[in-house]
């Protein structure tokens, strides 16, 4: 019995890492598509069509396999920050807590501090107003400038889950 309930644990740890390796990447892959290109493809337009699209996008990322992406990520990096502190003496467990960190850090926190409420300033203004377009030359800026970080952030936790994944 008490085998059965070390293998169980063992397997979903092991399983719980892999999400987080696949969810950090995940993410990290739609942050390096903004960084990369989407953005660059907005500041080609109009302030005024760049301004409208970034801000449907905005409302259409509202959904449920974006959201369970992102946060269902950021819950098993909780547990998994947790469950390393208490297993500190394995190997490995420093890979999970600087994995879990960089994710919760570099992304979540991120996003929360400083890409939402931007997005939220961008919500309110009208595409084709003057104060739009005055916003959208800074918001253009700090926001890519920011997802680069969490860009890096994410796929930085993701090589900290493979590495994590060996041990």
């Amino acid at each position: 019995m008490a085998t059965k309930i070390f293998v169980d644990l063992l397997v979903s740890n092991l399983n719980l890492k892999l999400f987080a390796a696949l969810g950090c990447g995940l993410m990290a892959g739609v942050f390096f598509a903004f960084s990369t290109f989407v953005m660059s493809a907005l500041a080609r337009l109009k302030p005024s069509q760049g301004i409208a699209a970034m801000q449907s996008m905005n409302i259409t990322a509202i959904n449920p396999w974006f959201m369970t992406a992102f946060f269902g990520t950021a819950a098993v990096c909780i547990f998994l920050a947790i469950s390393s502190l208490f297993k500190w003496h394995q190997p490995g467990a420093a890979y999970l807590l600087v994995g879990s960190l960089l994710y919760l850090v570099g992304a979540v926190l991120v996003t929360v501090v400083f890409n939402v409420p931007l997005n939220n300033a961008l919500a309110v203004v009208d595409p084709g107003s003057t104060d739009g377009a005055n916003l959208w030359s800074t918001y253009f800026t700090n926001w890519t400038n920011w997802n680069h970080v969490r860009t890096a952030a994410a796929l930085a936790a993701a090589a900290s889950f493979t590495i994590a994944l060996s041990y």
